[in-house]
């Protein structure tokens, strides 16, 4: 039988991960254990994605499922030749990739500001009112500005924010770093000329 101590899997340790998927089947547990695990460490990192590219909380919601849903899918599939961030992170996008150009087809733009998501509250520290109004503003403007970029240009630039690598960007999109490059150059270009403009 195993413990909560005998299966810790970190994202670092592709060993650590072959071990524990070895005795999960052993003992005949499914990916469950895992699964749990990398849904708890990855859980802000996909929320802060998802809010990337969708403003409405219900479907922030309904994606980050869909996203959950896919990675359950996938995790009998993960070969270990990326990390388990990357793995995570390229799942999310290609479901908000299809879910972009859905929406692009089928719903007209709206010009609404989101809310900002719960975690990027609890992440403040204790300031004034005013500062947090204004740190708010510009969170919102911000996330307006991102929703406006194309979709290569979103995809990177939301990477960029959760602190990838520009490697870790190119496994996820599956394109060469150069491409990386040149294709967060001009999202930032973009953004500053839309965040100038208002």
């Amino acid at each position: 039988m195993l413990n909560s101590q005998s299966i810790k899997i970190s994202t670092c340790s592709k060993e650590l991960l072959k071990r524990a998927q070895v005795e999960a089947k052993d003992s005949g547990l499914d990916y469950q254990i895992i699964f749990t695990k990398w849904m708890t460490e990855h859980e802000k990192l996909l929320r802060h994605i998802i809010n990337g590219f969708e403003a409405k909380p219900a479907l922030q919601d309904e994606l980050f499922q869909d996203i959950a849903l896919n990675i359950w899918r996938a995790l009998p599939k993960f070969r270990q030749d990326a990390s388990v961030k990357t793995f995570v992170a390229r799942i999310a996008h290609n479901i908000l990739a299809t879910h972009v150009a859905k929406s692009v087809k089928s719903v007209k733009v709206t010009h609404d500001l989101s809310e900002l998501s719960q975690e990027a509250e609890q992440d403040q520290t204790q300031v004034t009112p005013y500062q947090e109004l204004n740190q708010q503003q510009r969170q919102q403007r911000l996330s307006s500005a991102i929703r406006q970029l194309t979709l290569d240009q979103q995809q990177v630039i939301t990477l960029a924010l959760e602190g990838m690598s520009y490697q870790e960007m190119a496994e996820v999109l599956d394109i060469s770093t150069n491409l990386v490059g040149v294709r967060l150059q001009r999202a930032k270009a973009a953004l500053m000329t839309m965040l100038e403009a208002v």
